[in-house]
């Protein structure tokens, strides 16, 4: 990290952290919403072009990937290409609330069930241990610290994972922060990839 990031990461939490990260959700979302259909397909394959850089993506049989929301990265056709070259794909699945999630294996292309939070799931299928995990980030700061969406699934997720894999953390240049003022129970991403930049924290970030 910069000393710069090393300074903001310094800065104290604002009295009210749950109030500051709820507006910043806000803020995020809201532009996230300002990009139009053709350019986010560019940020969208940008962030796929960085992902394959990453040797932790290269290596992986199994990678936990997740099915975007409005407004996240739409990462599917590089679902598609993945399983095409034969790697398996799982996706997350809210089995309980406030629980942690399960992953569960997706054979691309396949009909989905809805989950307990009404999200896209493989309900039913087979239990999977992925190799490495991408996260959508609604914010993220470059110390690997990931702000989602409140619900907290996949810090109790990461935090409950004995030989947890690695996790890379997907978002656009304008979800960065200086800082998300991380807690005790956020779990850092050993990477971040936007549409022009991986952050590797496990080697040098790179353009």
């Amino acid at each position: 990290m910069t000393r710069a990031g090393d300074e903001a990461a310094a800065q104290a939490a604002p009295p009210d952290l749950a109030a500051w990260r709820d507006r910043e959700r806000r803020r995020l979302r809201a532009a996230r919403r300002a990009v139009d259909a053709p350019q986010r397909e560019l940020l969208d394959r940008g962030i796929a072009s960085g992902l394959e850089r990453l040797d932790a993506i290269r290596r992986a049989a199994c990678i936990a990937v997740y099915w975007p929301l409005p407004g996240e990265p739409d990462l599917r056709p590089w679902y598609e290409r993945l399983a095409e070259r034969g790697v398996a794909l799982a996706l997350p699945v809210v089995v309980e609330r406030d629980s942690p999630v399960e992953f569960r294996r997706w054979l691309h292309g396949t009909a989905l069930s809805r989950d307990t939070l009404n999200i896209p799931a493989p309900v039913d299928a087979a239990l999977a241990r992925p190799d490495i995990i991408v996260a959508p980030c609604l914010g993220f700061d470059a110390a690997g610290y990931r702000l989602g969406n409140g619900g907290g699934y996949y810090d109790r997720t990461l935090a409950a994972i004995e030989s947890r894999p690695p996790v890379v953390g997907v978002g656009y240049n304008r979800a960065a922060l200086p800082t998300i003022h991380p807690q005790d129970y956020d779990v850092p991403m050993d990477a971040i990839v936007t549409e022009d930049t991986v952050i590797d924290r496990a080697h040098r970030a790179g353009p």
